[in-house]
């Protein structure tokens, strides 16, 4: 079996593909059988087949898929089985430490009082503190909620990021609230985790997620201030805020960016695109792209930045195929989704309205860069992409991943890809400790020092020649934050990268067990060396 694909001809069945999941997870978790029918034990779990369409967000469609939690512990067993870490503190890595749910009312605008639910999971604190974002959407649960937790352990694991793995979610569709409400269910919701000792800089420190952004995180940093007002480092209590609140610059763009790092890496590997009959490089390449939001948006920019063709975009209510060889034109639509509020309707590329099946059409790589579970044993058969590179948490599931790779599909997984967005958030929490930005004390020396270089080499060799101001300007410019944050993205993805692709080598396993093996291994030796207390 080569690194992350098996070279098998013709199309799997999804009975086959079933029962080799099973013999992949079974041995270790003892949780999934072929039955039809599920049932609960103490011990057990099997899965009931049902076809349905994939759900908005959250719950799992099924056709035998797993649900996200359990698909969660699928991916960590299948490498435990083959980690050299005991299996009492594997058990210790894998289990959820925390799980608080609080529920409290909202006096709606139009004076009705609504209950709202809302959770935080704290994975692991091997690390401390905990890391992960929040957020709101109708369909958050608490094992969505330990899922999305139990990956950001794993995900700071594989990027060596300092934090345990955490995650936040509030039950409401927040289109349907106002700003005045969504501000209110905030800082109640950040109240309450500051009562039961959920949140701090040293505790535990959210982020943005898919339904909050730069608004939520200030409001949140706000709340936790007012309540506690003699933490001095208060600021760091939450990241992904605005740079007026203490944010930091690159933010916004760094999953995206993360994404684009890995990916361009991954494609200028001569011998890993030579065993799936592409070139170098990604100029030239077709990119379908799953999310417009943040992650899916800024992957795009740089990907047609460097010469990328994007050729479909699938959103909620809809998407996009390119009319032209050449792709979608990236710079126009986004000045009509800034109008116009959405991709659809766009004059540049034929409307599709079942976004789903966009999935599905011939590309390089497909990107899922909005939800989990998007891939799945329904649609995996149909995927015509050579690369799936997972943008999103969790975006395919374990029967789906076997379809695939059966179709000799690399997937390029969450656990490294998705990275970039908590590697920056860490920048941003050590300036909030620091108090201080990055480049502050160090740009204008730098230029100094740059400008006094240039000059000796002019006044010594130039025989009367000057670099031009434009060439000058360039080479004397003083790193900026924006600077040190990009610089130190791509060190640590490309350091990242690096490593999954050395263990997938030596260990004979696709990259996302190689990632999971990283992540169980570094982890365990933060327990053997701690110990435990008391």
């Amino acid at each position: 079996m080569s690194m992350a694909m098996r070279m098998m001809k013709g199309g799997p069945s999804l009975a086959g593909s079933f029962a080799r999941l099973c013999a992949v997870a079974g041995p270790v978790s003892g949780r999934y059988s072929t039955a039809a029918a599920a049932t609960t034990s103490a011990s057990t779990t099997t899965v009931t087949k049902i076809v349905t369409q994939p759900a908005v967000h959250g719950t799992v469609i099924a056709h035998g898929d797993p649900t996200f939690l359990e698909s969660v512990d699928i991916y960590f067993d299948k490498a435990a089985a083959i980690a050299s870490t005991t299996p009492d503190i594997l058990a210790q890595i894998k289990a959820c430490n925390n799980i608080l749910k609080v529920q409290f009312p909202l006096k709606c605008a139009n004076g009705t009082v609504e209950l709202i639910e809302a959770y935080r999971a704290q994975h692991s604190h091997h690390r401390l503190p905990v890391k992960g974002g929040i957020r709101m959407a109708p369909n958050v649960d608490a094992d969505e909620t330990m899922a999305l937790a139990a990956l950001m352990t794993f995900k700071c694991a594989v990027v060596d990021v300092p934090f345990g793995g955490a995650k936040g979610g509030i039950k409401i569709d927040p289109t349907k609230y106002s700003a005045n409400e969504k501000e209110a269910i905030i800082r109640r919701y950040t109240s309450e985790l500051v009562r039961k000792n959920f949140i701090g800089p040293s505790i535990d420190v959210p982020a943005p997620d898919y339904g909050t952004g730069p608004q939520e995180m200030a409001w949140i940093k706000d709340t936790f201030e007012h309540l506690q007002p003699n933490d001095i480092n208060g600021a760091a209590c939450v990241t992904g805020k605005p740079l007026e609140e203490g944010g930091i610059d690159g933010r916004q763009e760094a999953t995206g960016l993360g994404v684009f790092f890995c990916l361009r890496e991954f494609l200028n590997d001569e011998a890993l695109v030579a065993r799936i009959g592409l070139t170098t490089g990604i100029k030239g390449k077709s990119f379908i792209v799953q999310g417009f939001g943040n992650v899916g948006r800024h992957t795009i920019d740089s990907i047609y930045g460097a010469g990328g063709k994007i050729t479909a975009i699938a959103e909620l209510d809809g998407g996009l195929v390119a009319e032209s060889t050449e792709g979608i034109d990236i710079p126009a639509l986004k000045a009509y989704h800034k109008k116009k509020g959405t991709i659809t309707g766009f004059p540049g590329a034929k409307t599709v309205k079942f976004a789903p099946a966009i999935l599905e059409l011939p590309c390089d790589v497909l990107i899922p860069a909005a939800l989990e579970t998007q891939i799945h044993s329904g649609n995996a058969g149909n995927i015509k992409a050579k690369i799936v590179a997972e943008a999103a948490n969790g975006p395919v599931t374990p029967l789906a991943e076997t379809i695939l790779e059966d179709n000799d599909v690399v997937i390029l997984p969450d656990l490294l890809l998705n990275a970039g967005g908590v590697t920056v958030s860490y920048f941003e929490w050590l300036k909030n400790l620091n108090h201080i930005h990055f480049g502050r004390m160090s740009r204008r020396m730098e230029e100094r020092g740059k400008t006094v270089l240039i000059d000796a080499l002019e006044n010594e060799f130039g025989n009367g020649h000057r670099i031009s101001a434009e060439v000058r300007s360039q080479v004397v410019k003083g790193n900026t934050e924006v600077d040190f944050v990009w610089s130190g993205l791509e060190e640590t993805m490309l350091m990242s990268w690096e490593n999954v692709k050395r263990t997938a080598e030596e260990r004979k396993c696709n990259f996302r067990t190689a990632a999971y093996l990283i992540a169980i291994e570094r982890i365990a030796a933060c327990y053997r060396v701690s110990g435990i207390f008391p």
